[in-house]
């Protein structure tokens, strides 16, 4: 008798597409994120198949997966088609050269969320932009930079709403064969991963790599088969499940960050803890000081301190993550050892009384203690945040305090439109491309005639009226609103009044219903027959945050309001796409 073992056997496989030699760039191209702020490169793409590059969401990677092997020969004997991917790779290897010509110091960039391109959901709001344009413009100019985030399996919610306006999250999971990020892999082939010691258990995350051009992005994840179904959902959602799951995120990025770094032979010389929470980096940096280095605790901390710098993005107390005590206790109980401290004296790295047990240990109060430079994100904000952070320093004004600002902005090259970008190369010469950030190529401005600007507005407000038009014909989308009010909507908006757009995360603290308190006067707004107004609403609110839903609730109700359909419209599953159209289409 044979005894069998009838037990399947699974192995993980990754299935990579093989191209005809004459189109091997495109492979090249769709890996690296350059692409998506290259109009060359998202033409050429675009023209391999247009229907399938609207229906991807613009994403290469799904195109050249399901291009079929007849077009794929077409194109490859395509003289015309062969030219212009010629035309793209001479100028992204161009590109690409510089990075050899990088200077000291170099610097590490910790964030939960990059919002790079649809391709690739690990963003949320303006956190992830920020970070996602930061990346790209380090890649313009060519700084040494190297950022560490998380990958996760569901990305942000995708939002939809029903007949009523209320929100409902759905999560659809990325197939990492399909974005353009890239397993890390060791000199014999296997996947770099590390480890942290979580309670009775290691906890292994995977390192996978995004070129952002210039720029390297390395993204964790537990989502694989050597952690347990428990520790495998830490990277699911961004931002999601309990404070426990964020507590675990933030170790993971700040603690397993820096060990992935470590183990990718990197040890850069500054640290941007972008946002509290990536503050655990700071912890691990003291460890590997005090361990490897043998410093003392003083030491340890102001070489940590002297080498770290840390941004705060928000006023608003719901926008710095706090954890229980007990909680820290669970998962980093540990550690005041490594550190020669007490409790106590761990935790005053986090709270302002240390001896309160119900005070929360704050990120934010462990990334500022950590840092030996703070930054707002305007003139107010740095004022604001010198007042938040001043009971963390007796003794001191707030304006003695070592907490400055810098101004957000965005990169150029992402956000604005192939019209504007035509015009400024005519009026500014090919110098703005690479140096728009120097005051001194704006001088021609005075040169351009009010007419060149007004039709590049008109263009794009045009696109913008057809996009909201188009993403109201799909019923999924537009499940707020019947039908007979899609046709009036559609009917009513124009492209030649003042448009005004709200587009954000849904928060109270954004007051997005400030516009309603008068609706008799708004009435008279909007509908002024010599000029009239009309107001574009986009943007999510978080699954938890009721009260942010209600927000989008009211604001669809209003907009059903026989006086302001038409004129108020709310436009469900907001992402960069349509954040896009919105910056480049609407007048304020």
């Amino acid at each position: 008798m044979y005894n069998i073992n009838a037990t399947p056997s699974w192995q993980s496989v990754m299935v990579t597409r093989h191209l005809p030699e004459e189109l091997r760039g495109l492979e090249t191209l769709c890996k690296n994120l350059w692409w998506c702020w290259n109009d060359s490169a998202k033409a050429l793409f675009k023209s391999i198949d247009a229907e399938l590059w609207h229906k991807s969401g613009h994403n290469p990677m799904v195109i050249l997966d399901k291009v079929t092997l007849k077009r794929y020969k077409q194109l490859a004997g395509d003289a015309e088609f062969l030219g212009h991917l010629a035309a793209v790779m001479k100028e992204f290897d161009s590109y690409m050269e510089q990075k050899n010509n990088r200077t000291e110091p170099s610097v590490a960039y910790f964030c939960m969320e990059y919002g790079l391109d649809t391709s690739l959901k690990i963003y949320s709001g303006g956190l992830g932009i920020l970070a996602g344009d930061y990346l790209k413009e380090t890649s313009d100019m060519n700084v040494n930079l190297v950022a560490v985030g998380l990958l996760y399996r569901y990305g942000y919610f995708t939002q939809r709403l029903t007949p009523q306006g209320n929100q409902v999250a759905g999560y659809d999971a990325q197939d990492f064969m399909k974005i353009p990020a890239e397993p890390v892999f060791d000199e014999n082939g296997n996947w770099k991963t590390v480890q942290m010691s979580f309670p009775g258990r290691q906890l292994s995350a995977r390192i996978w790599k995004v070129a952002v051009g210039r720029t390297d992005l390395f993204l964790l994840d537990t989502d694989f088969e050597a952690n347990s179904p428990e520790d495998r959902s830490i990277t699911h959602q961004l931002y999601g499940g309990d404070w426990e799951n964020r507590l675990k995120q933030e170790i993971l990025l700040g603690i397993g960050g820096v060990r992935a770094l470590r183990s990718l032979g990197l040890n850069p010389t500054v640290y941007h803890y972008n946002e509290g929470h990536a503050a655990f980096a700071g912890l691990e940096r003291l460890r590997e000081f005090m361990q490897d280095g043998h410093h003392a605790y003083g030491e340890a901390m102001e070489l940590c301190r002297a080498s770290s710098l840390y941004t705060t993005h928000t006023p608003v107390p719901a926008g710095h993550d706090a954890f229980d005590e007990d909680l820290l206790g669970k998962y980093l109980g540990h550690y005041p050892r490594r550190f020669g401290l007490d409790w106590r004296e761990f935790m005053a790295l986090g709270k302002l009384n240390p001896d309160n047990h119900d005070e929360k240990f704050s990120m934010s109060t462990l990334a500022a203690s950590m840092s030996q430079e703070v930054n707002g994100v305007s003139m107010l904000h740095g004022k604001v945040s010198q007042d938040i952070f001043a009971p963390m320093y007796p003794g001191y004004l707030p304006e003695e305090l070592y907490i400055s600002y810098v101004t957000n902005g965005v990169h150029y090259a992402t956000w604005a439109s192939k019209e504007w970008k035509a015009l400024h190369a005519k009026v500014f010469g090919d110098q703005f491309k690479t140096s728009h950030y120097d005051k001194s190529c704006f001088d021609g401005i005075y040169n351009v005639s009010d007419k060149e600007i007004w039709d590049v507005r008109k263009i794009l407000k045009t696109e913008l009226i057809k996009s909201v038009r188009d993403r109201l014909s799909d019923p999924v989308v537009s499940a707020h609103y019947t039908p007979g009010q899609i046709v009036t909507i559609k009917e009513t908006l124009r492209d030649d009044v003042l448009t005004i757009g709200f587009a954000r995360r849904f928060a109270t603290y954004k007051r997005a219903t400030l516009l309603f308190r008068d609706l008799d006067r708004l009435d008279a707004i909007v509908n002024n027959p010599k000029c009239p107004v009309q107001f574009i609403f986009a943007g999510k609110a978080h699954p938890a945050d009721g009260a942010g839903q209600d927000l989008i609730k009211q604001i669809v109700e209003i907009s059903k309001d026989p006086r302001f359909i038409g004129k108020i419209v709310f436009v469900p599953g907001y992402d960069i796409t349509f954040a896009k159209r919105l910056v480049q289409g609407v007048d304020v």
